[in-house]
């Protein structure tokens, strides 16, 4: 709980009161390597923070399982129009190993926006984490995919130690083998 703790403190300074319903409210989970945390079709009810391991996002598209993104360590997640809109998610998120979580449900989070600090930590998380996106994706989109390849390898280790290969591909537009020809020229 107190990495979660730091993390939020990071965007917003909190009080006693506040930490203390923070502390309250997440609860910690622990999923097995390949459980499904959230389900296509199904109501996000909860938005989490992993504290160990990592989550895959991926959605069908043509049938075919597509990798939007692989969370790790000390990040938030959760199928955002589905948890915000409260609206069956178009996206599936499963567990790469081993993980835990802190959820913090709907209903709970309703509770929290209305401690004034973390409303804030909320406001100042999302548009930090809104811009971050839209950069992203501007810069993704235009990037071959070694230069794709060599920004997750800077800017994500973690993703790329702890995802399976074909899922890096997938995040990537590549195959399997293109993605591993980059890797052999890059070592």
């Amino acid at each position: 709980m107190n990495e979660l703790i730091t993390v939020i403190n990071s965007f917003q300074k909190l009080d006693t009161d506040t930490e203390n319903a923070i502390r309250k409210f997440f609860v910690e989970e622990k999923f097995k390597k390949n459980e499904f945390i959230i389900q296509e079709h199904k109501i996000c009810d909860k938005i989490y923070f992993i504290s160990s391991g990592a989550v895959r996002r991926f959605c069908f598209e043509n049938d075919e399982e597509v990798t939007k993104w692989i969370y790790t360590d000390n990040q938030f997640i959760t199928s955002m129009s589905s948890f915000f809109e409260q609206k069956p998610s178009f996206e599936i998120f499963q567990t790469c190993e081993e993980t835990v979580v802190y959820s913090l449900s709907y209903s709970d989070e309703q509770i929290l926006l209305e401690y004034p600090l973390f409303l804030k930590f909320h406001l100042k998380q999302l548009r930090h984490y809104l811009s971050r996106i839209n950069e992203f994706h501007h810069l993704f989109r235009v990037m071959t995919a070694e230069k794709k390849y060599l920004f997750l390898l800077e800017s994500f280790p973690q993703m790329i130690q702890k995802a399976k290969l074909k899922h890096i591909a997938s995040l990537i537009g590549v195959s399997q083998e293109t993605l591993s020809r980059i890797r052999a020229s890059i070592i």
